[in-house]
């Protein structure tokens, strides 16, 4: 795995992105610490993967039917 300074990252970021494509990741470090680390984007979509359920679905995929009562007690009049 490669080390670059942003400096030098900025300035190679072609080979940078070149390197990812054939799987070599590089971390960039910021005030000579690490800040980021450019992957390639399989490795990427498996830590971050693109698809994610929605509430909606997760409610659907519920094991066992929801039983919800409504409040049956009429509404308030407005004076508008």
């Amino acid at each position: 795995m490669k080390t670059l300074n942003l400096r030098d990252a900025k300035a190679t970021f072609s080979a940078v992105v070149d390197a990812a494509v054939h799987g070599e990741p590089t971390v960039v470090t910021k005030h000579g610490r690490p800040a980021v680390m450019i992957v390639p984007i399989e490795e990427g979509r498996r830590i971050f993967p693109d698809t994610k359920p929605s509430f909606a679905d997760l409610l659907l995929s519920m094991p066992h039917e929801l039983q919800i009562e409504r409040d049956q007690t009429p509404m308030r009049e407005v004076d508008l």
